[in-house]
C-alpha cells in the first residue's frame, strides 16, 4: 500500500454521522441489512453496466454477497462483487453523509416527524449504522473500469477517514469490520444467518454466511403468475406464514399506477381467532425492492383484514433513515387503500366463480367481514356485497347474499327485510313471518349477535332500505286474502285497545291493529322511544347480560281475527282482573318473541297467577 490521505468529515456530516451511530437506529443489528441492500445495490448497478459496456474488470465474478465470521478476531466481514467504486466515488459516497444536501437532511430530521422527508434514497446515510457496533471499518474495493486501481478507505466513525492504495483487490467491495467488544455477538455464525433469514431472505442475489447460502426463497412476486406452480406458492406461503399446511386463497396481483406494487396476499385456512386462541395480527411483510422494511406493519391494512399473510413489495415506498416506519403516511394510507380495494374486489370474484371455496371462507373469516361493514365506513358498501346470511328462500344452511336477494325481490317489496332471533327455529315461530311470507317476501335471518348491528349501520344496499320486520318502518298494503277467523268490529276494537293501553299503560306507548298478523294474536312493533325494538337489542348486546336496560314503552299490535284476543275482550267485561292478567301475559308472550323481555322472572310471576285465578274457578 502507499501513503494513506486522510480527509477530514464535513461539519454537517459529523452532525448527521452522530445522529445515525446514537439516536436515529433502535436495533442494531440493522446494521447488516443495510450493508447487504447496498451490496446489492451495488451487484443491480453492475448487470445494469454489463448490458452497455464491452469492457468489464474482473468479468468473470458471480453476481454474490459472501459474509464472513471470525468470532476469535470479532470481525465480520460482508464482501460484493458489484460495481465498486473509484477514490472520487469513495469520497463521494463514504467521504460525505447526504451528498445530495446533507443540510437538508439535517433540517429534516428536526423537522415535523410526520412531514420528515428523511429517506435513505435520497441521503444515503444506510453505510455509516456500522459504526453503532464497529471500531473500525475498512471498506477495501475497485472500479469496474479497467484503468482504475484497488484502494482502502478506513475509519473509526470520529471525525476523519483515509483512503489509500491496496493492490490485488477483486472487483466490487469489501467491507471489514471490527466489532465493539460489546456487540461481538455479531462476529458469531448464527447471529448473522438469523439476521440474513430476517431481512434479507429476498435480495435478488446469493447472499452466503462462510460459504453457506442462506437466501434460500425465492421472491416469487416478482414473477409472472403464469411462471409459478401452486407448489411454489405453497412453499413460499408455509415459510412467510410460519403455516403448516396450505392457504385457502391467494392473491398474486401487481400493478403500475397509481403506485408500483408487487403484491401476494394469502388468506388461512383457519380463523385462529374464532377459535379463541388469540387475537389475530396482520402478517403482510412490506418491502422495498425485496428488502424487508416491516414484517407486521401496522397501519398498511385496515383492523378487518387482520387475517391477512403475505408479502407487499414497492419501490415506491418512501421510508426514514432507518427503515423501521414509514414517514409518508399519506403514502402508506394510498398503499393501503389501493391494496384494500383490489382484495375486497377479488374475494367478490371468488364468491362468484368459487362459491363454495368463498363460502367455506365466510365460515372462517364472516364475522370479520362484518367488522368492517359496521366500523369502517370507507369499505362499507363494497364489503356489504360479501356478506352472507340464511333466508326463508332457502332451507337451512344455506347462504345468500343481499345482490341476489335484490334480484329475486317481488316488484311490490320495496325493502330489504331481516329478522333477528337466537336461531333460526325460534325466527320462525315467531309472529312476524307470517304476513311477509303471506305475500312472497323474502326475510334475511340474522342469528349472530352482531349481526343487527352490522344491518343497523348498513342502513340501505343499492337504493334498497334494509328494515327490520319487527320495524315501524315497514309498512304493508292489505293482504287481498281473508284473514282467518271473524275480526272484531270497529267499536270493539276501540274499546279493546282503550282498555288495554290503560290497563298496561307503564309497558305500552301504543295499542293497534294492522297488517302484520295472520295467526298469532299479538305482536311488538315500532318505536319503543329508543329507536325501536332492534336498537334496543343492539343497546342490550353492547351492555352485556348483566346490563340494567332503561324502562321503555313499546307499541303493542293486537290480531282482532284471533279467537284469544276475542276471548280477551269477553273477559274484559266479565272479569277485568283476571283479564289483566291475561293481558300482560300476552304482552310478555309477545316480548319474548321479539327479544326484547328483559327479566322474564314477572313474566313467570305472572303466569302463575293466571293459571292459579284459572284452576281455582275449575
Amino acid at each position: 500500500m502507499t501513503q494513506a490521505t486522510t480527509h477530514e468529515f464535513q461539519a454537517e456530516t459529523k452532525q448527521v454521522l452522530d445522529i445515525v451511530v446514537n439516536s436515529l437506529y433502535k436495533d442494531k443489528e440493522i446494521f447488516v441489512r443495510e450493508l447487504i441492500s447496498n451490496a446489492s445495490d451495488a451487484l443491480e448497478k453492475l448487470r445494469r453496466t454489463q448490458l452497455t459496456e464491452k469492457k468489464i474488470f474482473d468479468d468473470n465474478l458471480e453476481l454474490e454477497i459472501n459474509l464472513s465470521t471470525d468470532d476469535s478476531t470479532k470481525q465480520l466481514i460482508i464482501q460484493d462483487f458489484g460495481i465498486g467504486m473509484t477514490e472520487d466515488e469513495l469520497v463521494k459516497n463514504l467521504g460525505t453523509i447526504a451528498h445530495s444536501g446533507s443540510k437538508e437532511f439535517l433540517e429534516a430530521l428536526q423537522g415535523d416527524g410526520e412531514k420528515n422527508e428523511s429517506l435513505i434514497g435520497r441521503f444515503g446515510v444506510g453505510f455509516y449504522s456500522v459504526f453503532m457496533v464497529s471500531d473500525s471499518v475498512k471498506v477495501y474495493t475497485r472500479s469496474w473500469k479497467e484503468d482504475e486501481e484497488g484502494l482502502c478507505w478506513e475509519s473509526d466513525g470520529g471525525g476523519s477517514y483515509a483512503i489509500e492504495k491496496a493492490d490485488g483487490q477483486r472487483r466490487g467491495s469489501k467491507i471489514v469490520i471490527q466489532l465493539k467488544d460489546d456487540f461481538e455477538e455479531f462476529a458469531k455464525e448464527d447471529r448473522i444467518k438469523d439476521i440474513v433469514k430476517k431481512y434479507s431472505a429476498f435480495v435478488q442475489f446469493p447472499v452466503s454466511v462462510n460459504g453457506e447460502k442462506v437466501n434460500t426463497v425465492d421472491a416469487i412476486w416478482l414473477r409472472s403468475k403464469s411462471e409459478i406452480k401452486d407448489e411454489e406458492y405453497e412453499e413460499f406461503y408455509k415459510f412467510q406464514a410460519n403455516e403448516y399446511e396450505a392457504p385457502l386463497m391467494r392473491l398474486h396481483f401487481s400493478a403500475d399506477a397509481p403506485l408500483e406494487i408487487n403484491s401476494l396476499l394469502f388468506v388461512p385456512k383457519r380463523n385462529m381467532e374464532k377459535m379463541g386462541m388469540f387475537r389475530s395480527e396482520n402478517k403482510v411483510a412490506l418491502h422495498c425492492r425485496k428488502v424487508l422494511i416491516d414484517a407486521e406493519p401496522k397501519n398498511l391494512f385496515p383492523e378487518w383484514l387482520r387475517f391477512l399473510r403475505g408479502v407487499v413489495d414497492s419501490s415506491d415506498i418512501p421510508l426514514n433513515v432507518s427503515r423501521e416506519t414509514m414517514q409518508d403516511s399519506e403514502l402508506l394510507k394510498k398503499l393501503g387503500q389501493v391494496l384494500t380495494k383490489r382484495f375486497i374486489r377479488f374475494l367478490n370474484e371468488q364468491s362468484k366463480k368459487e362459491e363454495a371455496t368463498y363460502l367455506e371462507f365466510w365460515q372462517e373469516f364472516g364475522a370479520l367481514i362484518k367488522e368492517g361493514v359496521a366500523t369502517d365506513f370507507t369499505y362499507k358498501d363494497d364489503l356489504a356485497k360479501l356478506l352472507r346470511f340464511e333466508s326463508t328462500a332457502y332451507d337451512d344452511g344455506k347462504l345468500t347474499g343481499l345482490e341476489s336477494y335484490i334480484e329475486r325481490m317481488p316488484s311490490d317489496q320495496k325493502d330489504i327485510l331481516f329478522l333477528f332471533g337466537k336461531n333460526r327455529k325460534a325466527i320462525e315461530s315467531g309472529p312476524y313471518l307470517e304476513a311477509l311470507q303471506a305475500r312472497g317476501f323474502e326475510v334475511l335471518l340474522l342469528t349472530e349477535p352482531v349481526d343487527e348491528y352490522v344491518m343497523q349501520s348498513l342502513r340501505e344496499f343499492k337504493e334498497k332500505k334494509i328494515i327490520s320486520a319487527d320495524s315501524d318502518e315497514l309498512k304493508l298494503d292489505k293482504l287481498e286474502q281473508d284473514n282467518p277467523g271473524e275480526s272484531l268490529d270497529k267499536k270493539s276494537i276501540k274499546k279493546l285497545s282503550k282498555w288495554l293501553k290503560e290497563s298496561l299503560e307503564d309497558r305500552v306507548s301504543e295499542v293497534e291493529t294492522g297488517e302484520r298478523l295472520i295467526k298469532s294474536p299479538v305482536c311488538i312493533v315500532g318505536d319503543d322511544g329508543m329507536g325501536g325494538a332492534s336498537a334496543r337489542r343492539i343497546m342490550k348486546m353492547m351492555q352485556g347480560a348483566d346490563g340494567e336496560m332503561p324502562a321503555s314503552k313499546v307499541k303493542f299490535q293486537i290480531n282482532p281475527n284471533h279467537a284469544l284476543i276475542h276471548g280477551l275482550h269477553r273477559l274484559m267485561e266479565k272479569d277485568e282482573p283476571t283479564a289483566k292478567l291475561v293481558a300482560n301475559q300476552l304482552l310478555d308472550n309477545a316480548l319474548a318473541s321479539a327479544n326484547l323481555l328483559d327479566d322474564p322472572r314477572e313474566m313467570i310471576s305472572r303466569s302463575y297467577q293466571t293459571l292459579e285465578k284459572i284452576t281455582s274457578t275449575a
